[in-house]
């Protein structure tokens, strides 16, 4: 070791001082970072508001709003001193408080899903429709009635019948073997017809619902060479009807449907021939908002009005038969095509084990 001169300072001391870090600092935190979310966050949301208010219209604002408004809205509780659900009060009364600036009234807006308004909903329709069953009963009687106020009207009164449907009260001008509407072949009204038209025209004139008018013919085919057929005859007679219905003083604003459906939809449907399949059809449609009901008054049901007679209803159920359905569903499949002639036998047929027959591929069993 050196030594140490006589005017040499004296050696400083060397310390070393060790510092134990126990985390990072305030910076390296993540507090910042929710609150910076939520910043964005909100500007997100303010300048969605602002798109929405831009690009919008006011119609289109104002569904907005109403799809938030709550359906079920707090009442102004205490009007006038008092309490309870309505604050002793309706929603048009005015208001008591001595604060506010003048006299308003406590008219609010409601949802229409809470409140209900006038002609919606199942049961406003079903009123409708039973508005509409009574006026089509009064109809019907009066109908009746004027049928039997004379001998020759009398005659008639079996060739009207009432039937209640999807569409409305049908009423039903159908030909007997020895009475029809119509001139053979073409679409000129016979005096006794006209008379019995005359009569529902006066019958359904007092009543606003729609008219509809069809015409159907039996399913007897023209000769080859004709120009008419059953459909131009149906829809020819329809007009005849319209055209006549409206000389009466039915306003054309009221029909709103004239068609001929020739012999597809046949009255007796075991016989298309049946001279009963001739009639024309003057339907008093639903009312607008009546919608299409459940035919209830087929049959006697409850709250109906039974206008089907028991013939009428032995063909609706028969038309509906499903086991008739299926079995003319399921030859309009085969076609014609694929059965084989009466004791034919398939080359290929393999010899059925059992009965040492061979059978088609319908089942029909043929002998060797």
């Amino acid at each position: 070791m050196a030594k140490k001169q006589a005017n040499e300072p004296e050696p400083r001391p060397i310390i070393v001082k060790k510092i134990i870090v126990d985390g990072h600092g305030g910076h390296h935190g993540g507090a910042w970072k929710v609150a910076y979310a939520d910043f964005v966050t909100a500007m997100m949301a303010f300048f969605l508001l602002m798109w929405l208010l831009g690009a919008t219209t006011e119609q289109q604002r104002k569904g907005l709003a109403d799809y938030f408004t709550p359906t079920l809205v707090e009442l102004k509780q205490g009007s006038a001193g008092s309490n309870g659900l309505m604050g002793g009060d309706s929603f048009q009364a005015k208001e008591n408080y001595p604060t506010t600036g003048g006299q308003g009234n406590m008219a609010i807006t409601i949802p229409k899903d809470a409140s209900g308004v006038k002609d919606r909903g199942g049961r406003d329709r079903k009123d409708r429709r039973d508005q509409d069953r009574a006026k089509f009963e009064q109809i019907k009687s009066k109908l009746e009635a004027k049928l039997r106020s004379s001998a020759e009207l009398r005659k008639l009164a079996q060739n009207v019948r009432f039937t209640e449907s999807a569409e409305g009260l049908r009423i039903d001008l159908i030909d007997e073997a020895d009475f029809a509407m119509f001139n053979s072949g073409t679409d000129r009204l016979l005096p006794q017809s006209r008379k019995l038209i005359d009569e529902v025209a006066k019958v359904i004139k007092g009543v606003p619902n729609d008219v509809i008018v069809r015409g159907h013919t039996d399913g007897l085919p023209y000769a080859n060479g004709r120009t008419m057929n059953n459909w131009l005859l149906s829809s020819s007679r329809a007009e005849a009807t319209r055209r006549a219905l409206a000389d009466d003083g039915i306003p054309n604003t009221r029909f709103i449907k004239i068609e001929g459906v020739a012999d597809r939809d046949p009255f007796v449907t075991s016989d298309i021939y049946d001279p009963r399949n001739r009639r024309m059809s003057v339907i008093l449609a639903w009312s607008k908002d009546a919608g299409l009901p459940n035919v209830e008054g087929v049959g006697g049901g409850a709250g109906g009005v039974d206008l089907t007679s028991a013939e009428e209803q032995a063909a609706i159920r028969e038309r509906d038969n499903p086991q008739r359905r299926l079995k003319e569903t399921l030859a309009a499949m085969d076609m014609g095509g694929t059965g084989l002639p009466e004791g034919a036998v398939p080359i290929n047929a393999k010899p059925d084990a059992a009965s040492g027959k061979v059978g088609d591929k319908h089942g029909k069993k043929s002998a060797h």
